[in-house]
């Protein structure tokens, strides 16, 4: 449990670096939703043999942090959470590419499945600090940048998105990984860049 907690600390980490967000200005909250994220994880993966569920699951928990801790919008909130999760997901596809060449490698032995954990969890955690101290991300008013017309096609690309989580991680295949998250934080990292311009262009 020790290294899924340092992987889902690390995705809550590279989020709020992408939104300018101080990490440790909401740490205990963020310690409290990541041991829940990773009870659930262990009780789907190991008690109901339902691990390609879990992801979706703890992306939920995630948007409820943002939603309900930190006031952001729930869609912002949702936004938030699947870039996040997605850079972090690209990160530790690539490190599987590089380092094992296939999942069943990853899944041979413990050993190979911890090592990835940490590797993909540092990385992650060093590009979140990289990207705050350099003031990398995205830094604008979301009660501003409230959605218009776009609204219902963006609540449908969510849940489209989070619905899709659950097939990419229960085929599991390396290449499709790569494919949707790449997409998918294309897609996203595209939106949130033309909110941000709206919003400089508002000023």
């Amino acid at each position: 449990m020790f290294f899924s907690t340092l992987e889902t600390f690390a995705i809550y980490s590279l989020t709020m670096s992408l939104f300018r967000f101080k990490t440790s200005d909401y740490l205990w909250q963020a310690l409290c939703i990541t041991l829940l994220a990773n009870v659930q994880s262990y009780v789907m993966r190991d008690e109901l043999s339902l691990a390609f569920a879990a992801p979706l699951i703890t992306i939920l928990i995630y948007i409820l942090l943002y939603t309900t801790v930190m006031k952001i919008p729930l869609a912002w909130s949702a936004i938030c959470t699947i870039l996040g999760y997605a850079l972090y997901a690209l990160i530790q596809t690539v490190y599987v590419l590089w380092l094992f060449g296939s999942v069943q490698e990853v899944n041979a032995t413990d050993a190979n499945s911890y090592s990835l954990q940490v590797v993909s969890a540092l990385t992650g955690l060093g590009v979140s600090w990289l990207m705050y101290k350099f003031g990398i991300g995205f830094a604008f008013d979301f009660e501003r940048l409230r959605f218009k017309k776009e609204h219902i096609v963006l609540v449908l690309l969510i849940m489209v998105t989070l619905v899709s989580v659950e097939f990419i991680f229960y085929y599991n295949k390396v290449w499709i990984n790569v494919l949707f998250f790449a997409c998918t934080f294309g897609l996203f990292l595209y939106y949130t860049i033309r909110k941000e311009e709206e919003d400089i262009h508002a000023d």
